[in-house]
């Protein structure tokens, strides 16, 4: 994001609270659908130089039925000076994962299984991907997978992100997305791939060691994949720190190749 849209964002926070009802999360997010299908109401929503009052008036008259709490997250948003449009509609959809995050703390776990889910099933991607799938079938195809598995609130946030790929994989976005709610709730999310599973003193260990470095509590998420032969590679917010067999392979070919 651009430094005005960070702001923007930063400012649009202090609306999400525990105070805006159990809806909130799930109203924004469905807003975010609306404002993302017509470039038009975009463009007038996240244009920096229009007035705050006249895009305020926008959200009352279109989005009125929205509860109180939801429509005051939207003003919030609306009253920021966005970088560009994209980054305004990325913001309020980060804002509906924030107010989701409220209503159910087992969240973020729920969206990483989902998204281990979709790494894990390659028919199911090539759904999710085919032009000859709508985002009606699809967003059906992925409640009728998860029903009954997840919370009501993890299926809510699924569907949303198949039927909003904006040119996005499923399992990044669903990764996005929990790093986001974890952020709400006060911690980091991590991943830890390594070439065979840890001892429960090296989790621990290695757990400690990422809470001294992130500064406050991460959540610790470790995948198995043989080809990295040894070592770790770590993915901390947006730094990864490889230290993998494999990536110094990587690295003495390409100097090799040189």
């Amino acid at each position: 994001m651009g430094s005005a849209s960070r702001e923007a964002l930063a400012q649009a926070r202090t609306s999400v609270h525990a105070g805006i009802g159990q809806s909130a999360g799930t109203e924004l997010l469905t807003a975010v659908g609306q404002i993302a299908q017509s470039p038009a109401l975009a463009s007038a929503l996240g244009d920096p130089s229009a007035p705050v009052e006249s895009k305020t008036q926008v959200v009352e008259r279109l989005f009125g039925a929205l509860s109180a709490g939801a429509r005051g997250v939207l003003v919030a948003a609306v009253s920021g000076r966005w970088s560009t449009t994209d980054e305004f509609v990325e913001g309020v959809e980060e804002l509906g994962l924030r107010a989701e995050a409220l209503t159910n703390p087992e969240l973020a776990d729920e969206l990483l299984a989902v998204a281990d889910l979709v790494d894990r099933n390659h028919e199911l991607q090539l759904s999710l991907g085919s032009k000859l799938i709508g985002a009606e079938g699809k967003v059906s195809l992925v409640q009728q997978l998860l029903n009954g598995k997840v919370s009501a609130s993890a299926v809510a946030v699924v569907s949303h992100l198949v039927a909003q790929p904006r040119g996005r994989r499923l399992d990044a976005s669903l990764r996005r997305a929990a790093r986001v709610v974890a952020d709400q709730e006060g911690s980091e999310l991590a991943t830890v791939t390594v070439a065979a599973p840890l001892s429960s003193e090296q989790q621990t260990r290695l757990a400690r060691l990422l809470e001294q470095s992130a500064g406050r509590p991460v959540k610790v998420t470790t995948v198995i994949d043989p080809t990295l032969i040894g070592g770790v590679r770590i993915q901390l917010a947006d730094d990864v720190i490889d230290g993998s067999i494999r990536a110094r392979l990587d690295d003495l070919r390409q100097q090799l190749a040189a």
